[in-house]
């Protein structure tokens, strides 16, 4: 009779807030975080709510509308409500949702048993009326929805936002079809313009036909001038910035040119941008074969990303990460961990992939079964997750005036247990459909790549170190030093000190940074204090500038 009396003032309380616009702190979730109001915006690094409180958008993609299903994949073993309620149950408050703009003109979908329990309500319905429904029944649960343009047909992804038999027009005019039509769908929190540009996308060359930056700027002002409410987020390509400074990214995953090329909205408080990143298991990229891995990988987040949240340029939000390993014993388990430590360290927002157990390359939260969770992954993932809802109107406002027809089509006879997330390599495909005709365009400047170099070579008996200016720019840089052990045996334990007056480190890698005054003692972490013969670690920080004598000194090691 208590916890019934109790639930009851729980919901009051909640209606109240409805009322009077108060938001309320759940004392099951991480860190204390508000429960969220929508809309969003976006507000330095951070995303707030409709009362400005930050908010950590925690998400998982749950695929298959983009795939010859035209359904969200699992719907043939579950209801589709026990989903979404288990979903919340483990902790995440937002679920990314590709489509493809082939499935959503399609009238009909397979992959769906519509005797178990709640999925009768799907049957005879259109791919875009099953998502309506998703949408809806998770609105109940608190589950806020990000909208993601996976591909335009429903067999892969394209390089470019055209192609594959659609247009330019097609793409943009799904997406207005969509702002529209969820404008007053509280839970529908923004659009994910286009998954993971990659080949001919380019960034900052002023090329209208590949330039990406451009297109995002284009769909992003048609969709916020039908909702202005909605985030308009934004991925990076693969490759062709000017003055990149990695050689290699993820599909998706170079944002290397919003540094000097950012995204031009008239409301840059609905911008984010959205990284993608993965571990071996999708690819072998060289990095993971590195002497300096795992050492490396918080250089390369740093330049491919996380500048632009420590600038306070605008929000992250990492829209897929995942893989099958989480174990110390695999480079895919040892990114996988690093990584979700990183994603808390720096308070970046995620969406994971995938809900799905079928995606042949990472794997997902739920097991082959699709309905117990793997529990190695969510123990990870449980220390970001937390029970985070959004407090708004969660009826059905879908506007089903919006224009967009439906193409009548043979339903395929194909069977779901498919793996739609193919293996990232850094070969694109060509693409197979006519593309627009370019449109010219002066030629982009292109600035001068950031200046780096080496500062010292230096030894200490076995130990060899080399320092890096990796990057120098009008407020701040990146400065890290390489150490190897060169000798026959295990290392002794050693430290580095250095010397740094006119700076203040923002984030950093590799060691556990102290200061006094202006002189810095950098411990390695456990896993480096003692190394092995030809062994190399990276160590490493980057830092804001406060006067003229920002550069470390007397960078020195030593050792026991």
């Amino acid at each position: 009779m208590l916890r019934r009396s109790l639930s009851w003032l729980w919901v009051s309380l909640l209606t109240l807030s409805l009322i009077i616009g108060f938001s309320f702190y759940s004392k099951n979730s991480v860190a204390e975080l508000p429960l969220v109001q929508t809309p969003l915006s976006a507000r330095g690094a951070e995303i707030v709510d409709a009362t400005d409180h930050p908010i950590l958008l925690r998400g998982v993609n749950w695929f298959g509308i983009e795939t010859d299903t035209r359904a969200p994949h699992g719907l043939w073993a579950r209801d589709y409500k026990e989903m979404l309620a288990q979903m919340k149950n483990l902790g995440f408050n937002l679920i990314r949702l590709p489509y493809s703009v082939q499935s959503l003109q399609a009238s009909t979908v397979t992959g769906i048993d519509f005797s178990l329990g709640s999925n009768r309500d799907l049957e005879g319905k259109t791919p875009l009326e099953v998502m309506d429904r998703i949408i809806e029944e998770a609105g109940q649960y608190g589950l806020m929805v990000l909208l993601d343009s996976h591909r335009l047909n429903d067999k892969e992804i394209p390089e470019l936002w055209y192609g594959d038999g659609f247009t330019e027009a097609d793409w943009m005019n799904t997406w207005t079809m969509l702002a529209k039509r969820y404008r007053n769908q509280a839970n529908v929190i923004g659009a994910d313009l286009k998954n993971e540009p990659h080949g001919k996308a380019s960034w900052g060359t002023g090329d209208r036909a590949t330039d990406w930056r451009m297109a995002a700027e284009r769909a992003g002002e048609a969709i916020l001038d039908i909702n202005p409410d909605w985030l308009i987020v934004v991925e990076g390509v693969e490759k062709n910035v000017p003055g990149q400074v990695l050689d290699t990214h993820w599909w998706g995953g170079n944002l290397e040119g919003v540094r000097n090329y950012p995204v031009r909205l008239s409301r840059l408080d609905k911008l984010v941008y959205s990284p993608h990143e993965y571990g071996e298991g999708v690819f072998p990229q060289a990095w993971f074969s590195d002497r300096t891995f795992p050492n490396n990988l918080y250089r390369r987040w740093e330049i491919g990303f996380q500048y632009i949240a420590r600038l306070k340029l605008a929000p992250i939000l990492v829209g897929e990460f995942g893989g099958h390993k989480i174990g110390y014993w695999s480079k895919e388990g040892v990114w996988q961990r690093q990584f979700m430590e990183y994603l808390g360290e720096n308070n970046l927002n995620f969406a994971y992939w995938s809900w799905n157990p079928n995606s042949s390359n990472t794997g997902g939260i739920l097991n082959d079964d699709w309905r117990s969770p793997d529990r190695r992954k969510q123990r990870y993932l449980a220390k970001l997750l937390g029970k985070i809802s959004f407090i708004g109107t969660i009826t059905a406002q879908i506007d089903t005036s919006a224009d967009f027809q439906t193409t009548p089509q043979i339903a395929p006879q194909i069977a779901p247990q498919i793996a739609p997330h193919t293996a990232i390599a850094p070969d694109s495909p060509e693409i197979s459909a006519a593309s627009p005709a370019p449109v010219k365009h002066q030629e982009a400047k292109q600035p001068e790549p950031p200046k780096a170099q080496v500062a010292a070579i230096d030894s200490l008996g076995s130990f060899r170190y080399t320092t890096h200016m990796d990057s120098d720019w009008q407020t701040g840089f990146c400065f890290r030093v390489q150490v190897t052990h060169q000798g026959s045996a295990r290392s002794p334990h050693w430290r580095l000190r250095f010397q740094m007056a006119d700076a203040v480190i923002d984030n950093s890698w590799g060691g556990r940074f102290d200061r006094q005054g202006t002189d810095y003692t950098v411990e390695p972490f456990e896993w480096g204090r003692s190394l092995y013969p030809d062994q190399t670690v990276d160590l490493g920080f980057c830092a804001t500038k406060k006067g003229s004598d920002y550069q470390p000194q007397q960078v020195t090691l030593e050792s026991d």
